[in-house]
């Protein structure tokens, strides 16, 4: 996985926490569709990440 990929997966992981620790539903519903965004952001990483190839041979 990408440095990228990671920092994605820790934020979703950051802001889906805050979601349930949140006391007022409009701070829930931010951090939620925060953590939704992530999430989006880090299997689009993902996706991309296996597509392209590095070929260490340059020829």
């Amino acid at each position: 996985m990408s440095k990228l990929a990671w920092l994605f997966l820790c934020l979703t992981f950051t802001a889906t926490l805050l979601g349930l620790v949140s006391t007022t539903q409009d701070d829930q519903t931010t951090a939620f569709i925060a953590s939704a965004v992530f999430g989006s952001l880090l299997l689009l990483t993902l996706i991309v990440g296996r597509r392209i190839k590095f070929d260490p041979v340059l020829r």
